[in-house]
């Protein structure tokens, strides 16, 4: 589907942010997402999420680049942009001797056809509580406020800033299970989270930032693909890694010991996994804490952190040089 005769309904080309005394806290990242999509934007602290969410909810203007939502300017014509988005922050700061409906209502009021109060409220589930103070509320609960808010003007693009922290599991599944039926009636969601395992099982493309720049884009089995996944386990008596089949030949990436746990490498999981197990069945051997995994989002997360911050200190020392 096409809005204003655009394929994708948020669009970043460029991007850059840059602070008083010259910081810049974006540097030239470029996305796009496309309608009914959720895309997760990752990084660690500093690495400019915040930043660009800021830019994309039209909240300040780029230093450079490009920002479309929606075919528009969200900064430059916030009037076309603003009633057609719902944006969840980190803190929604309500006054906290409003009750819950009171706090709807008084959104509500706020909102271009704004969706009943009552129904926002038991789509998060705290139509319970509507009688209750939000100085009452808990901090999963505030945060299903925050949420119910956002869906009000029952949003074309969600913006989404940590939108289970707070929670306990009970309550961030539900939350799941709510964004991706939103995403299945078409809303288009961008979300930042620090929940790993939240952007593996929501989002359809995510993008990691680190240091202002993007350093992985893709699905989230892309990303994860260029780790490899690990098998370990510990040696049957009597034997050593020199007695297994050759490594090369069980596809292993690498390996490493420690006393008598042998840990693999491998990009070819099933081929590594079973000459390993065939070879144990013709030993007739016992492979004990035996643990096999694909490798995770997390994995990829932190490599990707080290090996961008090892090219930059790279770079550095030759520069000094």
């Amino acid at each position: 589907m096409e809005t204003n005769g655009h394929e994708h309904v948020i669009e970043v080309t460029d991007l850059r942010r840059v602070y008083g005394g010259g910081f810049e806290a974006v540097r030239g990242i470029s996305f796009s997402v496309r309608r009914g999509e959720i895309f997760a934007l990752l990084g660690t602290n500093g690495a400019g999420k915040t930043s660009t969410v800021e830019l994309l909810e039209g909240l300040a203007p780029p230093a450079d680049g490009r920002v479309r939502i929606l075919g528009h300017d969200p900064y430059t014509e916030r009037a076309a942009v603003r009633p057609r988005t719902g944006v969840m922050l980190q803190e929604g700061g309500f006054p906290s001797e409003l009750t819950v409906a009171e706090t709807a209502r008084m959104w509500a009021g706020c909102v271009s056809g704004a969706r009943p109060p009552a129904e926002v409220l038991a789509l998060v589930g705290l139509e319970s509580k509507a009688g209750i103070r939000v100085k009452q509320l808990s901090g999963g609960q505030r945060r299903r406020l925050d949420l119910a808010l956002a869906l009000l003007g029952d949003p074309e693009v969600l913006f989404l800033d940590e939108p289970s922290t707070g929670l306990d599991a009970e309550g961030r599944h539900h939350t799941w299970e709510l964004v991706s039926a939103l995403r299945d009636g078409g809303t288009t969601v961008l979300l930042t989270t620090h929940y790993l395992e939240e952007a593996e099982q929501l989002a359809d493309r995510l993008a990691i930032m680190h240091e202002g720049r993007i350093a992985a884009t893709g699905t989230p089995a892309e990303v994860t693909a260029a780790e490899p996944s690990r098998i370990s386990f510990e040696l049957p008596d009597g034997y050593f890694v020199g007695d297994l089949p050759p490594l090369g030949e069980l596809g292993v990436a690498g390996h490493e010991t420690d006393g008598r746990i042998v840990r693999l490498r491998t990009h070819e999981l099933q081929r590594t996994a079973t000459g390993l197990l065939l070879w144990a069945d013709r030993a007739r051997v016992e492979l004990r804490r035996l643990d096999v995994r694909s490798a995770s989002l997390e994995e990829a997360f932190l490599q990707i952190a080290k090996d961008v911050s090892a090219e930059r200190a790279t770079t550095t020392k030759e520069f000094a040089a």
